[in-house]
């Protein structure tokens, strides 16, 4: 078998990476098995962090949620610092505008940060919405990150710190008792003391767990040249069954589709036709702007929608996997409390509620492949 370290990840996406390098900064030694280093998941998303905008009721996850955002600002700027390179985090703030005909339900819980905004105060705080929003909620504490971005940085600061990136696929794990004493790859047989199975909507395939992809199609815009200003859209705006990301550099990210198609790939006259027609009834002004990209992924989703993280059937296997919607906001608080796990022994009362036994006998792993 090939070199062993302290510890392998499976899955080079968001997730594993950042489990990678708080790992290698607590000293460990890290290999990281990726099959994809452009990462369709990983672009699959608009990088969004918000837990008020996306409506988690009050709950385990929402108080993982609301524990990742509050890491996300040292997080990113220790990333940063590591590699030299900018991550796109930006407190924006997110609002969620109101149309005609749509319930304005209020926010669950009342001791969060945000505020109800009529007509007239919407269209005052963001200019150019369309004339069918009568009103939206304001969440100042939700913010955004530029995805790809911070998935450029994660791969720096892999190389920075000499973590070993391993391409290739997992085909098996080989398990001896209750232990993984290897892994059958595409790039040979790999071995280590501990591993962190984080392949995403892929987890699937190596292990009996719950986790199936849902497609999204995204497409993004960008701010004409001749429009006098880089960036009209100050805050994302999150509408029903629609985003809009606005970037610093001009762009526009538009999303997403919600799609069981298994791993149906490619982008679809319907799914772009949804898009834009949602975006432009929020922000019209979208129909006159370039259309600079189309793209989809694929999220690893759950039945509960909930992740699935930490301990597994076997002693020195750690689950970090089905993060659905929102793997670029968990990635921190993933990355610090599976890392108190395997380095300190120290379990976060919130993983109970993350465990893989929350699911019937058939998905616990008797059939593991």
């Amino acid at each position: 078998m090939n070199s062993s370290k302290d510890i392998l990840i499976i899955g080079g996406g968001i997730i594993g990476l950042s489990l990678a390098v708080e790992l290698k900064l607590r000293g460990a030694s890290v290999a990281v098995l990726t099959a994809d280093s452009k990462q369709p998941t990983a672009r699959a998303a608009a990088g969004m962090l918000a837990p008020q905008a996306e409506r988690i009721p009050p709950s385990p996850m929402l108080d993982l949620c609301l524990q990742s955002r509050a890491l996300y600002a040292a997080w990113v700027e220790r990333l940063e610092d590591i590699t030299g390179l900018k991550t796109g985090y930006w407190r924006s703030g997110i609002l969620a505008p109101v149309c005609q005909n749509e319930l304005q339900e209020k926010p669950l819980l009342s001791n969060l940060n945000y505020q109800w905004l009529d007509r007239d105060s919407v269209h005052q705080h963001q200019f150019g919405l369309g004339q069918e929003v009568m009103g939206g909620w304001w969440y100042p504490d939700d913010t955004q990150v530029d995805n790809r971005a911070l998935f450029r940085t994660l791969q720096v600061a892999s190389k920075e710190l000499k973590i070993d990136i391993i391409q290739g696929s997992a085909e098996e794990f080989i398990r001896q008792g209750n232990r993984v004493i290897g892994v059958e790859t595409t790039a040979g047989k790999l071995q280590a003391d501990r591993y962190i199975l984080a392949a995403g909507a892929w987890s699937e395939k190596l292990l009996n767990i719950p986790v199936y992809p849902i497609k999204g199609q995204m497409l993004s815009v960008c701010v004409p040249e001749n429009s006098g200003v880089m960036q009209p859209l100050q805050t994302v705006l999150f509408g029903t069954g629609i985003y809009i990301v606005p970037r610093q550099d001009g762009r526009i990210i538009i999303g997403a589709t919600s799609e069981n198609v298994d791993f149906t790939p490619g982008n679809t006259p319907a799914g772009m036709q949804s898009l834009l027609a949602g975006a432009i009834k929020l922000y019209p002004e979208l129909q006159n702007y370039p259309i600079l990209e189309f793209w989809w992924g694929f999220r690893p989703a759950t039945p509960d929608e909930l992740p699935i993280l930490g301990a597994s059937a076997w002693e020195n296997l750690t689950l970090a996997a089905g993060h659905y919607r929102n793997g670029i906001l968990l990635a921190p608080v993933t990355a610090k409390l599976l890392a108190d796990l395997i380095c300190d022994r120290k379990s976060d009362p919130l993983l109970a509620a993350f465990h893989y036994s929350r699911f019937p006998e058939s998905w616990k792993f008797e059939n593991g492949k």
